[in-house]
């Protein structure tokens, strides 16, 4: 059975592929010279490990808000000026679109600039979006991306052209998700394998959110949602097991409009 994701409850998830793709990372790094890190642009502040800037050291660093058309743009707009204020380079883009492909590429350029060649690693959460980058940059598909997490488990390098290569590596969470807003927030985004999480109640945990957050949002609730796709078994009993997997690929799909789960100038942010 799947683990809900009660108030008081820590998802407990480091696989031991992750411990030894972190433990792999530091070895790596030597040979890197620019770090690109892909978090969830709905997302900035959860989909974010910090051990992975630990290791990126001093090196020149590019954080790539991904999904950014699945965001709401005015949040997104206030943390890009969060990270311009603190000195972090930051962009926001749709990588499968080209024109944010084209913007990623000319990112990675610029830290580039004076190299003769340049190795770059991509880092991340799972299913942030790091296959998807490295295709734009590649402006080919070279890397699998699929919308789930542990596609990648291992590093895998890809030349882009004479000066310029490219290392993917293993999506890795941090060793404990805290705070329950951390954890709903990672599963909706698809940051935890559905193995260790209850949909409904994730579902339950969004939408209590929404109702405070975003008051005016026009989100159908779970039941709402349900009775909607037909999802009834019998004809008068809802089946919300699987209507909250579909509620949840669609909100992951932007059917529900642009929602961010988060914004700057929070305590912890």
């Amino acid at each position: 059975m799947p683990r809900a994701l009660a108030e008081e409850a820590t998802i407990q998830w480091y696989p031991g592929h992750m411990a030894r793709a972190m433990r792999r990372l530091g070895e790596d790094m030597r040979a890197i010279d620019i770090v690109v890190e892909v978090t969830d642009a709905r997302v900035p502040l959860s989909g974010t490990n910090a051990a992975l800037g630990r290791l990126a050291g001093n090196r020149p660093r590019l954080l790539l808000l991904s999904r950014a058309q699945l965001a709401e743009a005015p949040v997104t707009d206030a943390w890009l000026a969060y990270y311009r204020e603190r000195g972090r380079p930051a962009i926001a883009v749709d990588a499968k679109d080209r024109s944010g492909a084209a913007r990623l590429r000319a990112a990675v350029d610029e830290l580039a600039t004076g190299r003769k060649s340049a190795r770059v690693i991509v880092l991340g959460i799972p299913n942030a979006g790091k296959s998807t980058a490295i295709n734009a940059l590649a402006g080919r598909n070279v890397a699998r991306a699929e919308d789930r997490a542990g596609v990648t488990r291992a590093r895998q390098w890809f030349r882009m052209n004479d000066s310029l290569e490219i290392m993917d590596t293993a999506g890795i969470l941090v060793p404990k998700i805290d705070t329950p807003d951390a954890q709903w927030k990672l599963a909706l985004v698809g940051a935890v394998p559905r193995a260790r999480f209850d949909a409904e109640e994730i579902v339950a945990r969004f939408y209590r959110w929404l109702g405070e957050a975003r008051p005016d949002a026009n989100v159908p609730d779970l039941a709402t949602f349900a009775q909607t796709r037909g999802f009834m078994q019998r004809g008068t009993i809802v089946n919300t097991h699987n209507a909250a997997w579909a509620y949840l690929k669609d909100l992951g799909d932007g059917k529900f409009g642009r929602i961010s789960f988060e914004e700057p100038g929070l305590p912890d942010s």
